[in-house]
């Protein structure tokens, strides 16, 4: 049987790939790309875009798409047969792209070529690939350069472990609890622990530190000392707290000394300045003046949410002094008490079949695609595939991963399968595929699966990077989709996504009590929307919380001064300077912050709140054109067909302020997002 990462005659046969086909294929690819390179650096070769694509990318891309499929099946059907043989090959690619990225011969080449040969989107794809070749060790010599390539591979390594402890460590905890352990904890939750506890042939009711598990037990279990055991374990996994062979906090000491010695290398003061050099945004002070900003404008706000804890907390809950792990509970009954709203009550109204048809029906109106079932090899029988389609013809396909499961690494993401490319080989287009992964709980007792109003927003979230990438019209590979989008406004389209998520005329469609069928009711939609910005002040103060952090230790630590203490340190300082709630001395939030140390956002983790503001402006243009139309519908076809000309199918092609100006007619502002969370009036404590 010939080895499923070498066939890209159609789509990847996923369910087929063993442990066994990764070495093989990776290594016969790692080869036919270092032909590759010899061929297009050649003295003899021509300096043309075409010709460079034809031989090189060409050959780049399989390896980049076998390489992405090993990647994805370890992040979601992580075995440690699998685990060790993506690890023996990951030195190997890293060198590779290391290597592709700074080689002088094909930097040359690239140098050579004549602008005036290349269309717009080449013209930007050439410019991207100028500044990434300095940015990726081009211009370095000797040693200098030989030291860069070193440092690629162990920064590659020790991000993997990081990712694979904190994954690890999330799957070892487990803790049977009795039942009236779980007093006040939703039924479906006990129901989905005591059969979880069944399968491992266990009494009791299994909990774990997955969210589907995890976060209601926080929220609703009336028992402190439950809630303080699980909150323990949480924010001490990874950690020198628990077993030792996962502790993460060498490897975040380790990382951080690689990508300063990276930075120093490449003439950066600092990793975060080396980070923003091809982003939006100009400097990293420029990054820390504009959280500075929000958090003064949302501290009041942040203070207000804890006085009103704690006054509950106090008078109605008799809790004179909570702790970290009550806050959850305290905000859910709070919140229950003022809106007379419960998550759990709204929870029974999205059953997942039902949210993911109302989904597709906004991306179909918004436009003009038709979403269809598709038919695919799948890693697992959970996984739907669909394709879309515009006037018959097919745009993009997407595999669609929901549940969560061991062995499959927490969160949320978008990864791309394949780009849209105009292929240089054959002249045909290439229709791009992508990876839609989230972590819902599962449906029990034969009932589908049920999506917290978080849960609904995570799906339209990664959604909106979906299709971002699906729904590009950009024919050149490099900057089509995604591609050569600045990170910090890639979020752009997922949170923008997010705000359908609180509309009357879109929840009414795609709503379904799973019982009864009935929509939701239009009162449960008013407390709902009575109760958006509860805690919104604290929400984003924790979201610059870890933004601040993560921009500070990638700029002001170096040298001897990057350890384990002074990592923390700058944890303590920041929660000092904005946050409104005390975490124990043993939080060791840090030690799974994986965005940062294993999951691409180094120095970038304020491209959320950066990209908010654009989101939320461009959000805004639906809402005006609603008001103007005297309708409460903002699923507006014009505007959305302005939106994805202007934003979605151009992708990477031209720089995303350009982009956003051509749908908004100007730069983004930030007053939608304030009004969006509640917080456009100053207040005072």
């Amino acid at each position: 049987m010939t080895n499923p990462l070498l066939d890209f005659s159609g789509l990847p046969r996923f369910d087929q790939v063993q442990p066994a086909h990764i070495a093989p294929a990776i290594d016969q690819l790692l080869s036919e790309s270092e032909t590759a390179l010899k061929t297009v650096t050649a003295p003899d070769f021509p300096a043309q875009w075409n010709e460079i694509a034809k031989v090189l990318d060409v050959t780049t891309e399989k390896l980049g798409r076998a390489w992405g499929m090993v990647g994805h099946l370890n992040s979601v059907a992580d075995t440690p047969e699998l685990r060790a043989a993506y690890n023996a090959e990951m030195p190997k690619v890293t060198a590779f792209w290391t290597q592709l990225g700074a080689d002088e011969a094909l930097y040359a080449k690239y140098k050579a070529i004549d602008p005036a040969t290349l269309n717009s989107e080449q013209k930007q794809a050439w410019d991207n690939a100028m500044r990434n070749f300095v940015l990726g060790g081009a211009e370095l010599q000797g040693e200098a350069r030989e030291t860069y390539a070193a440092l690629q591979e162990k920064s590659a390594i020790a991000c993997q472990k990081y990712s694979e402890n904190a994954m690890d460590s999330t799957d070892q905890f487990a803790y049977y609890a009795e039942l009236d352990e779980l007093a006040g904890v939703p039924q479906d939750v006990i129901q989905a622990a005591r059969a979880a506890a069944e399968a491992d042939g266990k009494p009791g009711y299994k909990l774990t530190l997955k969210i589907p598990s995890y976060l209601p037990v926080m929220q609703f279990a009336k028992s402190s000392v439950l809630r303080e055991k699980l909150y323990r374990a949480y924010t001490t996994r990874a950690s020198e707290f628990g077993d030792t062979k996962l502790d993460n906090t060498p490897l975040m000491v380790e990382i951080l000394k690689i990508r300063e010695q990276e930075a120093h290398l490449l003439g950066y003061p600092s990793f975060g300045e080396l980070s923003v050099a091809p982003k939006m945004a100009q400097s990293s002070a420029q990054v820390m003046e504009f959280l500075q900003e929000l958090a003064s404008k949302a501290k009041p706000y942040g203070q207000k949410d804890v006085q009103d804890l704690r006054d509950y907390a106090r008078t109605e809950l008799g809790l004179d002094n909570p702790q970290a792990w009550d806050w959850g509970y305290i905000g859910e009954h709070l919140k229950e008490a003022r809106y007379a709203f419960s998550e759990q009550e709204l929870k029974q109204y999205f059953p997942a079949p039902k949210v993911l048809a109302g989904l597709f029906r906004i991306v179909e109106t918004l436009f003009g695609v038709q979403i269809k079932g598709d038919l695919a090899p799948v890693w697992n029988q959970d996984v739907g595939f669909y394709r879309i389609e515009r006037d018959g013809a097919l745009v993009g396909q997407f595999y669609l991963d929901p549940p969560a499961r061991n062995g499959k690494r927490g969160g949320a993401w978008m990864d791309d399968v394949r780009t849209r490319w105009l292929r240089p080989d054959n002249g045909e287009l290439q229709t791009p595929i992508a990876h839609l992964v989230c972590n819902f709980a599962a449906g029990v007792d034969g009932k589908p699966a049920l999506l917290t109003h978080d849960d609904v927003i995570t799906l339209f979230h990664e959604t909106g990077h979906g299709l971002h990438h699906m729904l590009t019209q950009v024919n050149e590979r490099d900057v089509s989709g995604i591609g050569g989008v600045e990170w910090d406004a890639v979020e752009l389209p997922s949170q923008f996504m997010e705000n359908f998520c609180w509309e009357w005329e879109v929840l009414r469609h795609m709503t379904a009590h799973v019982d009864t069928g009935e929509p939701l009711p239009r009162a449960l939609y008013d407390k709902m929307i009575a109760a958006k910005n509860f805690q919104s002040g604290m929400q984003t103060l924790r979201q610059i919380e870890f933004s601040l952090f993560d921009m500070r230790i990638h700029t002001e630590l170096s040298g001897d001064g990057i350890n384990a203490d002074a990592i923390y340190g700058v944890m303590r300082d920041v929660r000092r300077q904005v946050a409104v709630l005390d975490q124990p001395d043993f939080n060791r939030m840090p030690n799974t912050f994986t965005h940062v140390f294993a999951g691409g956002y180094a120095a970038g983790y304020y491209s959320y709140k950066w990209a908010e503001v654009l989101s939320a402006d461009a959000f805004a243009s639906f809402e005006e054109a609603a008001k103007k139309r005297g309708s409460s519908d903002v699923v507006d076809p014009e505007v959305g067909q302005r939106y994805l000309h202007a934003i979605l199918e151009a992708g990477g092609s031209r720089p995303a302020m350009e982009s956003f100006k051509a749908f908004r007619g100007r730069e983004p502002q930030l007053d939608a997002l304030l009004r969006h969370q509640g917080m456009a009036e100053p207040l005072t404590v």
